[in-house]
């Protein structure tokens, strides 16, 4: 039987309604998570964010900024997530210019007493939508896919790896 068919929502109280999980037995150690995005475009706009001319400015760094930024804000964002004193954000993108696309990485980690899945899964779809958001005047048509958790360790459920990512 596979850990998704043994396991149980933990955001669900013994009556069925929603409420924050606690974490107060659990043991505090370093945890980290990888998450991804990926933005289809245009070759034009990707050639663009290359030359920095595009009319909002670094693209990238602000994508960066703005993926930090929201993975630090993520238990204001997802109603039962624990607010985290993370220890690392980073955020790190590939340009695709021939496929139009741009992939983004995201790493969180932080010693505490529950993961950054959360976070890291935030920073990437912040920073996909930043990039959404910059480039929009040129290419209105641009979508955003495979927001993704490619990695996890710490905790009791141990590492998760994703078997297949981005190409």
């Amino acid at each position: 039987m596979s850990n998704m068919q043994t396991a149980t929502l933990t955001h669900l109280n013994a009556n069925g309604a929603a409420a924050m999980v606690d974490i107060n037995d659990k043991m505090a150690n370093q945890r980290v998570a990888r998450a991804s995005a990926k933005v289809q475009t245009s070759s034009k706009v990707i050639k663009l964010i290359e030359q920095a001319l595009l009319k909002k400015g670094d693209v990238l760094a602000t994508a960066r900024i703005a993926g930090i930024m929201a993975a630090k804000k993520t238990s204001e964002l997802i109603p039962l997530c624990h607010s985290l004193m993370l220890s690392k954000v980073s955020i790190d993108f590939q340009l695709n210019p021939e496929r139009g696309q741009i992939y983004i990485e995201s790493y969180c980690s932080v010693t505490g007493q529950t993961g950054v899945e959360m976070e890291a899964l935030t920073a990437a779809s912040v920073a996909a939508l930043t990039i959404y958001d910059m480039c929009k005047a040129v290419d209105k048509s641009m979508s955003i896919h495979d927001v993704q958790l490619l990695e996890k360790t710490g905790g009791k459920s141990g590492h998760y790896l994703l078997e297949t990512h981005h190409d």
